[in-house]
């Protein structure tokens, strides 16, 4: 049986925030037999990522006693690890916030992102480990970023296909909804057709997996 991890990234209500409700969308269309899995990152407890995560993962291999924070972080980045490496398709449903990810998305990345595990590091570079992996990219952005003088500036959906691509992974589809506040007299209109692209998504997923 599949394993589909659903990272969500959003903690607005869905008749606020457009990628909460992307999430919604998709997982009422899901209909699988494959084991489905939600990861909240606001949610969960998740300090951020730094020095204390290092001292951690120092002291665990050395059997030495940890710190509440440290054994905090280690903790949350080995359980994101966990349903990272146990999913077969990857689903990240997050909003473009001030022209990048959520804080708390960003640290789900950083807990995910170690060699040995996701890549390792080779004398020609570094190679991703978990390339049979399939990711599905949910993204709300109110302005439009698909034009060739606004796609550099894009720093949410082009970092996690930069960082997923690092891990190897190829087989990456995307829904964007975009430009529904830059034109809110179609803000509606654009919205309604983004959500009927998301239930394709879920749909098709559906059927892979039945």
């Amino acid at each position: 049986m599949e394993n589909i991890l659903v990272v969500k990234a959003n903690n607005r209500p869905a008749s606020e925030g457009v990628s909460s409700k992307m999430h919604e969308v998709f997982m009422e269309n899901l209909k699988t037999d494959a084991e489905v899995n939600t990861f909240d990152v606001f949610a969960e407890d998740m300090p951020y990522f730094g020095q204390d995560f290092f001292d951690a993962m120092q002291k665990s291999a050395q059997a030495e006693e940890l710190t509440d924070l440290e054994q905090r972080i280690l903790t949350a980045a080995n359980k994101a690890m966990d349903a990272f490496m146990d999913a077969d398709v990857v689903v990240f449903a997050f909003p473009l916030w001030n022209k990048t990810i959520p804080a708390a998305l960003q640290t789900f990345i950083d807990y995910v992102y170690r060699a040995g595990m996701t890549f390792k590091y080779t004398e020609e570079g570094p190679v991703g480990l978990v390339p049979e992996k399939k990711v599905i990219i949910l993204n709300a952005r109110g302005g439009v970023y698909s034009t060739p003088e606004m796609a550099p500036s894009e720093m949410s959906v082009n970092y996690i296909r930069a960082i997923m691509n690092f891990f190897g992974i190829t087989d990456i589809e995307e829904v964007i909804i975009e430009g529904h506040n830059m034109y809110p007299d179609r803000a509606e209109q654009i919205i309604a057709d983004g959500m009927e692209r998301v239930k394709e998504t879920a749909n098709t997923l559906s059927k892979v997996n039945a």
